[in-house]
């Protein structure tokens, strides 16, 4: 007779409220939980679902209080269409070669990141990560990762994606690009490049993390429609009426723990 061993309770802890990162005067909190063990692909799966984002072998979901705004989104593959300016996006890019890498850090990629950083978010905490602090960014992951990597017709690197691969989807971890080209739109580009992606690996989504309508720079992600967002536990296309109800820490935990 052959036994199967209980699975390992997973544990959920609150951190300690902090400056809001996209929202100004506001406080962030985040629920967050470890991902490791032969099963860290399958949780990570039911934790994407719940709407949990991954950094290094940590899942976290915003539980902010007084606040809903950051929102998770997904693009469900077989129905997107892109809009005219998506389609101009795609076609300013025609020349690049996309390329599906193993998660390895390079000096050729963390040069790029720090071009990226020191223009973008030049006063933000990732303009001062080390090599060593980009590396254990890229490598440190315990599920299905890879890193996607565009060069121009000359074979430069001009930008790349961090990405794990889930059983239902793609998620973009982090995406970072060449600030010269601010006018081919690369961010946009890497996404459109994943969709197709995920549509020839038949697999349904591909998300794109939080979506914070009152923050400029999460705007981006409302450009793909249809797009699908998680509200009051269940997924529903963006521009639907719905209940804009808070998420309590325990039912996002009852989801994730499937």
């Amino acid at each position: 007779m052959s036994y199967k061993s209980p699975r390992r309770p997973q544990f959920f802890y609150t951190t300690a409220p902090l400056p809001c990162p996209y929202v100004a005067g506001r406080t962030e909190r985040k629920v967050v939980t470890e991902v490791s063990g032969p099963e860290a692909d399958h949780l990570h799966d039911r934790l994407s679902r719940a709407g949990f984002r991954r950094s290094h072998n940590i899942a976290y979901a915003p539980v902010c209080p007084g606040c809903n705004s950051c929102v998770p989104i997904r693009i469900p593959v077989a129905d997107f269409q892109p809009d005219r300016t998506l389609r101009r996006i795609a076609r300013a890019n025609a020349g690049m070669d996309g390329f599906e890498m193993p998660a390895r850090a390079t000096a050729e990629q963390y040069q790029l990141f720090q071009s990226y950083q020191q223009a973008r978010h030049g006063d933000g905490d990732m303009a001062t990560m080390s090599f060593y602090d980009y590396r254990a960014m890229v490598e440190d992951t315990p599920i299905d990762t890879f890193m996607a990597e565009f060069r121009d017709a000359d074979e430069r690197l001009v930008a790349a994606c961090l990405t794990d691969r889930l059983g239902d989807g793609l998620s973009a971890v982090y995406s970072f690009f060449l600030p010269d080209y601010d006018r081919r739109s690369l961010g946009t580009y890497s996404i459109l490049w994943l969709i197709e992606r995920a549509r020839a690996s038949s697999l349904p989504y591909v998300y794109l993390g939080y979506w914070v309508p009152e923050s400029r720079k999460m705007a981006y992600k409302a450009r793909f429609r249809p797009s699908e967002i998680l509200q009051g536990g269940a997924w529903r296309v963006l521009g639907e009426p719905a209940d804009h109800h808070p998420r309590e820490v325990s039912s996002m935990v009852s989801e994730a723990a499937g």
